[in-house]
């Protein structure tokens, strides 16, 4: 249609939704209305189409290549039909697509190509079976293998648990992976997605100690890449939150092998959210900090200013902490932090086994030994942690 001459008779909301892809092809594009939306009053004003404030009269497809009945008059419509079919323009009718002489596809783009979905006029059917295809092809369950995968790395985030929350992007990759190494926080129902000739090394059995372990996985990565596969590192959550991505890239870049990140959605901030709680809220918390439980407060390697930490007033998100949650508590309160503030505790966030514990500063790890929690788990301490309102119906304690 580049350059072609189209009509539109009609102004209204039909008219408007199909005008973004006329004038993205590059079509002339001439509306005649009485009336239009505002929307389409600014296409006009822009230069993206000629608009004509008056009623369509025959001759007005003159020269068209193609031509839209678009009005709320079944008359209009089928008088634009009728001067199509004498012109031999081609015309959709929008109310009756079976009056008019072509239909319209549902189009979507993706990845270069262009798919069009027909159902004999029945637009809700042929919509709805493109944004299934669409979605199939961007999640990777339809993949297109003739374009082959460069050797290479990916590093994906694979979020919180629930393999839906993966990124479209992460999950595109995934299914073009010839080697995953992937860690025990992965989630496991997007390995079972893959193909019987994709490789799978399990990070978490990688042994002699979490130091050579790291080193082992990035040896994996590069040697796999070396090989000519295309390797996709799976990780819970963000790769770069407490996940050492960063050692995975730097690792990959000084042997020189091609890298793609692909950011994870992190369990600090969607874990709470999908248990009612928000990390900041307008009028009570300003600001949230994600630390790391790996150390206790009092170990030498520990980085965190506790003191410093006790004294903000907003959220304090807690991962890796279940094991040492008496001497974080400890910390907080010795540094200021009010022993009654809230704190809730998300065992398997995002998972159908997710529980879901309520207490507050200083009863919170003996109330998580009692009731067995366990990791993973993520710890919200601060007023939003007391929230309710969202809450969903599960297992609470």
């Amino acid at each position: 249609m580049n350059g072609r001459r189209v009509v539109v008779v009609g102004g209204g909301t039909v008219a408007q939704r199909r005008l973004g892809l006329l004038i993205a092809s590059g079509a002339d594009v001439h509306v005649i209305s009485r009336e239009v939306t505002p929307a389409v009053e600014g296409m006009a004003t822009s230069g993206q189409l000629t608009l004509e404030l008056r009623a369509y009269a025959d001759g007005d497809l003159d020269g068209a290549w193609y031509a839209m009945a678009c009005t709320d008059e079944p008359e209009t419509n089928a008088a634009v039909v009728e001067e199509a079919t004498r012109q031999r323009v081609f015309c959709v009718r929008a109310d009756t697509a079976r009056l008019g002489t072509a239909v319209t596809p549902a189009t979507a783009r993706y990845d270069g190509m262009t798919l069009g979905v027909l159902a004999g006029g029945q637009h809700r059917r042929s919509a709805a079976v493109r944004n299934a295809l669409l979605e199939a092809l961007q999640s990777g369950v339809v993949t297109d293998d003739s374009a082959p995968v460069a050797p290479g790395v990916a590093l994906v985030g694979g979020g919180p648990g629930d393999p839906d929350l993966i990124t479209v992007r992460g999950r595109r990759l995934l299914a073009r992976a010839n080697l995953v190494v992937a860690d025990r926080l992965a989630p496991p129902e997007l390995l079972a997605e893959l193909g019987p000739d994709v490789e799978v090394i399990d990070a978490a059995k990688i042994p002699y100690g979490r130091a050579m372990a790291q080193e082992a996985i990035n040896a994996a990565l590069i040697e796999g890449a070396k090989a000519g596969k295309f390797v996709v590192r799976l990780k819970g959550g963000d790769n770069y939150v407490f996940g050492r991505g960063y050692e995975e890239l730097e690792a990959c870049v000084e042997a020189g092998i091609p890298v793609t990140v692909v950011p994870g959605v992190t369990s600090a901030i969607s874990v709470p959210a999908l248990a009612g709680i928000p990390v900041t809220h307008r009028g009570v918390t300003h600001e949230f900090v994600v630390v790391s439980g790996h150390v206790a407060p009092d170990h030498p390697d520990s980085l965190v200013d506790w003191p410093a930490l006790a004294r903000l007033r907003g959220t304090i998100v807690l991962l890796m902490a279940v094991e040492r949650i008496e001497k974080f508590a400890d910390a907080l309160m010795s540094g200021g932090r009010g022993a009654d503030t809230p704190v809730t505790v998300i065992q398997e966030g995002s998972l159908r086994t997710q529980r879901i514990l309520r207490a507050d500063l200083a009863a919170v790890a003996e109330r998580v030994r009692t009731e067995g929690i366990r990791p993973p788990a993520i710890i919200v301490i601060g007023p939003t942690a007391g929230f309710t309102a969202g809450a969903p119906d599960q297992q609470r304690s």
